[in-house]
């Protein structure tokens, strides 16, 4: 079976530096020999074969269990070298036929009533809250940071993020926000703190929510920061604005009319809306097998094409869109620094399988964004055409009036009580 593999690989690996030791210990050297060197040896003998029938679920699988070991480079080095020729070349056909399948079974799987909802979300966010100390910022933004300069800290980028889509809520004080799918909070307290807002955070996990409410105490905002252990679904009031990041992509195709229609229904006449989403920017697709089994159960990254209908038809006015092409590959970069330099803190909390999990999870996905044609859009929309100034100058002085309030605020906190 290995025959079949190394022709394979022959034929998609022709630019970079990849050996593949097989069972047998004899080395194969594949690409043109340019960047850094990679590669894996193979330790199950079934490897090969599972390899060639379907890698999208298999290749993880195979690394988390210790069938393949890595000779050469970091899994990340691995994968780029894949990852980057595949954007060139045609998927093989098995694997072909099995990710048209899952494009054909995509509407069953992310069919996410509520009860799933809340159980494909613990399935992730569940988790113990120490390991996202490991790897994310200090205010626990888990999803693309913005970086507005060549080298800023993650840091800096995360709050750049919720600074650019507050500006583009253009957020007056006193109005009511609802940010669906809140997180750990961050957002919600900012827009709360900087912009004067009163915020209505939900979340499903429940680890998550504990956390808002412990960090909207010790803020002492609890009286402006309302964070609710509660399906969007079932909220029942108006709101001046809305924001969503990073929540969309567990929404799920077959709910996309149910989501814009709720949207619709709890903006006042006059609000604005803004989602933050992954992109799939090459149309419609389906979730990679090994992500769907391994990490976002029922997730689904959507392509523009997918949504823009759902919102047109929901009589909502799409009023801006945005593309992030590569902060999401930077901002999982810095996840991928951060988790590497604590992985031996990370096998303490789970264990060697569970660290194989995560960095091929944080390695894979950067490459995705990097040569796979992911990104980000942020979509601004309201329900009326007079909801906003008619040119995108409001953001621009927005963002500056809240860059300068971000400055002072961290200047402030840089001086020692005395």
């Amino acid at each position: 079976m290995f025959a079949a593999l190394n022709q394979a690989l022959r034929q998609l690996v022709q630019t970079g530096n990849l050996t593949v030791t097989d069972i047998r210990g004899r080395k194969h050297i594949y690409g043109d020999g340019s960047g850094k060197p990679s590669g894996f040896k193979i330790v199950n003998p079934r490897a090969p074969m599972k390899i060639l029938l379907d890698p999208d679920r298999y290749f993880g699988e195979l690394y988390m269990a210790g069938d393949i070991e890595l000779t050469e480079g970091t899994i990340y080095d691995l994968l780029e070298v894949l990852m980057k020729n595949m954007e060139q070349r045609p998927t093989p056909g098995a694997a072909k036929f099995f990710n048209q399948l899952r494009i054909g079974l995509k509407r069953l799987d992310q069919y996410n009533p509520v009860g799933k909802a809340k159980a494909n979300v613990a399935h992730h966010y569940d988790l113990s809250g120490a390991l996202y100390d490991l790897f994310l910022d200090r205010d626990r933004q888990y999803s693309c940071a913005y970086f507005e300069t060549p080298e800023p800290s993650l840091e800096d980028a995360q709050l750049a993020k919720k600074r650019h889509l507050a500006a583009k809520l253009n957020i007056k004080p006193g109005m009511k926000v609802l940010d669906i799918g809140s997180g750990w909070g961050g957002l919600a307290l900012y827009l709360a703190e900087t912009c004067d807002a009163k915020v209505t955070g939900v979340t499903l996990s429940e680890e998550q929510h504990k956390m808002s409410m412990e960090r909207a105490r010790q803020r002492s905002v609890s009286n402006t920061v309302d964070f609710r252990l509660l399906d969007y679904r079932h909220l029942d009031e108006k709101f001046d604005r809305i924001v969503s990041v990073g929540m969309f992509e567990h929404v799920g195709v077959v709910h996309y009319k149910e989501f814009f229609a709720k949207c619709r229904a709890l903006l006042k006449d006059d609000g604005v809306a803004v989602v933050h989403s992954i992109n799939r920017s090459d149309g419609p697709g389906a979730t990679s097998a090994w992500i769907k089994k391994f990490i976002f159960p029922g997730g689904y990254i959507p392509a523009l094409s997918e949504v823009l209908p759902f919102i047109e038809k929901s009589g909502l006015y799409v009023t801006d869109i945005e593309i992030l092409r590569l902060h999401y590959a930077e901002t999982l970069r810095e996840w991928g620094k951060r988790f590497a330099a604590n992985r031996h803190r990370a096998k303490a909390i789970y264990d060697e399988r569970f660290c194989r999990m995560w960095e091929f999870y944080l390695a894979a996905s950067e490459n995705a964004f990097r040569y796979q044609g992911m990104n980000n859009f942020q979509i601004q929309f309201t329900r009326n055409q007079h909801a906003l100034p008619m040119t995108r100058n409001y953001m621009i002085t927005e963002e500056e009036r809240l860059r300068a309030i971000d400055s002072k605020s961290r200047r402030l906190k840089s001086v020692p009580a005395e």
